[in-house]
């Protein structure tokens, strides 16, 4: 039932609720992560563009996945981030749709390029010497693209669909932005073909995506196994186990948030799972994906290396014109 509140020009959202004295903390805590995710999702893309012995199908796609996540947190955090200091977190119709369609785009673009990115590393473990040709330029371009279509058209079905639904006067989202399950959940229409197409597209692009995943990594960790150096497997298990457990906890929230039963009833633990795809992922995965990995830390050092000689220089170059 939906209450004959004063209309408003848009939403207004009810925000990330907490207690007063938490609320600046908060603020600080989220930001903090934000500007850390940015600044290493960034990192990531000028390193794999500036150093072309990371131009391989490997870094080209963490160079789109780093690229998804910049966008993905800043679609959401920096509105987070105002309304944590505002009494009244509105945000205009259009809006809210607009950050709706980047948000699930960027979302199911992660999702099928997790997937993409596992079968990556099987074909380089598994097969190492057809590798170059099954995973060549034009293919990798290919699976890319393939990436950014899916995740956009699945984004533009749920958007429309949900646009053009009615909403209650009151237009209260008992949320802290623009997402499908929280506007089904004040449209005092039937929802129950957007929430079927959700389930079904949206368990489609999830599902097969994670189905992907795991069977890749089901083969990588049998070709580990018969490594017979104990470092060699030892190292391969633990770039493995975490890679894995940034998937699980990626796909464990969002299905939890999509593809449970009446999952357009949105709660207060639905806002605490959706901090996690949201602001935790981002953070975590240029870590794991890129920091953790040799070949990217040499590239960084050799980047920094270049940096600091090349001021050292023009400092020099300073002293001897004031001589």
């Amino acid at each position: 039932m939906c209450d004959n509140i004063t209309f408003v020009d848009g939403f207004i959202f009810l925000g990330l609720e907490t207690a007063p004295e938490l609320k600046n903390f908060i603020f600080t805590v989220l930001a903090l992560i934000f500007i850390l995710s940015v600044i290493g999702n960034f990192t990531v893309l000028v390193i794999i563009r500036t150093d072309c012995r990371l131009h391989t199908p490997m870094y080209f796609f963490l160079l789109n996945l780093a690229l998804i996540e910049i966008l993905y947190t800043t679609s959401i955090t920096p509105n987070t981030l105002k309304n944590l200091l505002e009494e009244e977190k509105r945000i205009s119709f259009a809006g809210c749709f607009i950050q709706m369609f980047l948000f699930v785009t960027l979302g199911g673009s992660e999702c099928v390029l997790l997937g993409i990115m596992a079968y990556d590393r099987y074909v380089a473990i598994c097969h190492p010497l057809l590798y170059t040709t099954i995973m060549n330029q034009p293919r990798c371009v290919c699976l890319a693209l393939v990436c950014w279509i899916i995740g956009f058209t699945d984004s533009l079905l749920h958007t429309t669909l949900t646009s053009v639904l009615p909403y209650c006067h009151s237009r209260i989202i008992k949320h802290y932005f623009c997402d499908i399950p929280p506007l089904l959940n004040i449209s005092f229409k039937d929802t129950y073909v957007n929430e079927i197409l959700v389930f079904l597209v949206g368990g489609c692009i999830i599902v097969g995506s994670l189905t992907l995943t795991l069977i890749s990594y089901i083969f990588v960790i049998v070709a580990v196994m018969r490594i017979s150096s104990l470092t060699g497997k030892q190292k391969a298990f633990s770039t493995c186990t975490s890679h894995l457990i940034v998937v699980t906890i990626f796909f464990g929230t969002v299905i939890c948030t999509y593809l449970r039963p009446n999952a357009h009833s949105f709660s207060s633990q639905d806002k605490v799972i959706s901090l996690v795809y949201v602001v935790v992922t981002p953070f975590i995965n240029p870590i794991i994906y890129s920091f953790r990995n040799k070949d990217f830390q040499r590239a960084l050092e050799k980047v920094f290396q270049f940096v600091v000689a090349k001021k050292m220089k023009s400092k020099s170059i300073l002293q001897e014109k004031f001589r």
